[in-house]
């Protein structure tokens, strides 16, 4: 039996390399659409995710377990928001603005969720926290010109997509395990981008090796594996470390945007993204509870 140390320290590890998969998201992204559409990204992206989640859950036990027609449904309708909506708001962001401006202003969006799922309690340091936050993103986007200012438009409008989405997606009340929910989602996900893609169709062309290669990234690594090694550090990790492990995300991001989108990097957008992180970490304390210590909000979702 692993002892609790080695456990927990295998669950970080778990956490940070759900982590680090995330992080690269934008910048594979980015490359894929130098040659493929946004919708029509993300319609195969998903597609394919949702035949492997699909294998995964009808070929293990979570087959025997499945929710009902009528929480399907409204599992399906979160998977709208959360995958069709948000996604295509973030392609068409980073396809216009740049992998490094999605990373940093993506990093903005626990706060935007806490905000409107109206469970924040707006003590004087949270709301310095936000204000903090809301300071980095302008940082981030004021040297760039109209053309990324557009894409960085969509970016925060998508911030606003993923974080109605969280207030959606809490209300699920099946019961059903996170990959059977996921898998649902994924697929009414999938099913919305099919016919906006279709506005595309001017543009499809066969992917080459490398853009089906970062398909498959995208799908299988940051919409599958690095969600499984995510819930599977949450079983032995508090939901706030957990959390703040997260914060690796903007910071790898950008050196992944360097890296896979050879794209150069401002002092200003640098910090920026310092900022922003500064801001989310500080916006997401708790008031000190009677007899115990200073907490974290435990579900500060973030977006990949």
């Amino acid at each position: 039996m692993i002892s609790d140390s080695p456990r927990r320290g295998l669950s970080v590890a778990a956490v940070l390399g759900a982590a680090l998969i995330w992080s690269s998201s934008f910048a594979v992204t980015k490359v894929a659409l130098a040659e493929l559409p946004p919708l029509t990204l993300g319609a195969l992206r998903f597609a394919l995710a949702a035949l492997i989640l699909g294998v995964a859950v009808h070929a293990g036990p979570e087959r025997r377990r499945l929710p009902s027609p009528r929480e399907r449904r409204f599992i399906g309708l979160a998977g709208l928001l959360g995958i069709t909506a948000y996604f295509a708001l973030e392609n068409i962001g980073v396809d216009l603005a740049s992998a490094s401006d999605a990373t940093l202003i993506v990093a903005s969006y626990p706060i935007l969720t806490l905000v409107l799922s109206g469970r924040a309690a707006f003590s004087p340091v949270r709301l310095t926290g936000m204000l903090v936050a809301v300071a980095g993103v302008w940082l981030v986007v004021r040297d760039d010109g109209s053309h990324s200012l557009w894409g960085d438009a969509f970016l925060i409008a998508g911030g606003v997509a993923w974080a109605a989405y969280n207030v959606l997606a809490r209300r699920d009340g099946s019961g059903a395990s996170p990959i059977v929910v996921t898998y649902y989602q994924t697929l009414a996900g999938a099913g919305g981008f099919v016919p906006l893609s279709l506005s595309e169709v001017d543009r499809w062309r066969v992917p080459s090796g490398p853009d089906a290669l970062r398909i498959v990234f995208l799908a299988g690594l940051c919409s599958v594996a690095a969600f499984l090694l995510y819930n599977h550090g949450l079983r032995h990790l508090e939901a706030s470390v957990a959390v703040n492990l997260l914060n690796i995300v903007p910071v790898a991001g950008l050196g992944w945007a360097v890296v896979l989108a050879g794209e150069k990097l401002t002092i200003t957008k640098v910090l920026g993204g310092a900022v922003v992180i500064a801001g989310v970490t500080l916006g997401a304390r708790r008031k000190k509870t009677r007899g115990g210590p200073r907490r974290t909000e435990g579900h500060l979702e973030t977006a990949q």
